[in-house]
């Protein structure tokens, strides 16, 4: 199992609860990035939202690229994967930032490709944003481009959405950035099984992960391709000392209220094909990230973690709160029991 943290561009992950001791700076930032890579968390996602939809519109968040360049920078192991929306980005100019930024990184730089769905941000931002199969085949096309910018000089594309015509781009990456991708919808699926190197889903349960992995491996191989190099799954982590203790944290993290980020999961909803109903619970924290059941006591939760490896997760992206602290305690309670298998040392 591959142990990674969603890097905390809002402050945290909360929507109920206003303070979580994660302060929205650079500071901080690197420190949580520098202690995930002592402490034997192998990579980051940085996702990518210009308005927050955990605080609400008014809430701050951080550039997911310039932050990108910075945790790069101030880091020596740890893979960063940097969520990538096509609709935000001209191709052949996101294709010159991350060969550069795979050369700050030194070839730890990834992607996680998003088709987007909040179409409020889209509007405020002065975006187009198109019908959701559409979305997805942009981004087919997208990738498409970088991978021939990253290949072939100089490169020309005559395509439905983006054209170029002998197109230099220089240094290529030293290595193309690895390409993960999420979708739930028949759209989605269909076009990921042709463009990703790497599977990614919002939490679920043991069974809903087996049925999704071994849906994506069919496809893949029907289609001709690789099999996809890795399957992650995002999740939020409650450990405590006891199981009451880690069920009362969950309690107060699920008492929900109709807020200012309301409006966020109500687009969301609306604006993506799920294959799993969402309620006020899972909206609690992004991601359905309660789903997997990730709580308890170190020993609980590291025999869950050992479910999903079984049916073939491979890459966990975890949220904590607050974020610097709990990360720490998962490193030093959970990971251990992981590698052993889940269980406790003799």
């Amino acid at each position: 199992m591959r142990f990674g943290y969603w890097t905390p561009i809002f402050g945290g992950w909360l929507r109920n609860v206003a303070d979580e001791n994660t302060p929205l700076t650079f500071e901080h930032i690197k420190l949580i990035s520098q202690t995930a890579e002592r402490v034997g968390f192998d990579l980051t996602l940085i996702p990518e939202l210009n308005l927050n939809d955990i605080k609400g519109y008014a809430g701050p968040a951080l550039d997911a690229w310039a932050l990108t360049a910075a945790v790069a920078a101030v880091t020596s192991k740890i893979e960063i994967m940097t969520a990538l929306r096509p609709s935000y980005h001209p191709p052949a100019l996101t294709a010159k930032q991350a060969a550069t930024i795979q050369e700050i990184a030194g070839g730890r730089f990834t992607l996680n490709l998003v088709s987007a769905w909040w179409a409020e941000e889209a509007r405020q931002y002065g975006v187009p944003f198109k019908k959701h199969d559409d979305r997805y085949a942009v981004t087919q096309e997208y990738v498409d481009v970088l991978r021939g910018l990253w290949s072939q000089t100089p490169f020309s594309h005559d395509g439905a959405n983006y054209q170029l015509d002998g197109t230099y781009l220089e240094p290529k990456p030293s290595v193309q950035p690895l390409i993960y991708a999420g979708g739930e919808s028949e759209a989605g699926r269909n076009a990921i099984s042709n463009f990703a190197e790497a599977y990614l889903t919002h939490g679920g349960t043991v069974e809903e992960l087996d049925t999704k992995i071994t849906d994506m491996r069919r496809r893949r191989a029907e289609k001709g391709h690789a099999p996809f190099a890795h399957f992650g799954m995002a999740a939020y982590v409650i450990v405590r000392d006891t199981e009451a203790e880690a069920l009362a944290e969950l309690d107060r993290i699920t008492d929900v209220r109709e807020g200012a980020a309301y409006d966020s999961y109500q687009d969301f909803v609306t604006k993506s094909q799920l294959d799993t109903a969402v309620d006020l619970k899972d909206y609690s924290v992004s991601n359905r990230g309660l789903r997997p059941n990730l709580v308890g006591t170190p020993e609980q939760v590291a025999a869950r973690i050992v479910e999903f490896e079984k049916v073939g997760v491979d890459v966990l992206l975890l949220q904590f709160s607050p974020m610097l602290s709990e990360l720490e305690r998962f490193a030093e309670q959970v990971i251990p029991l992981v590698r052993r298998g889940g269980n406790s040392p003799a």
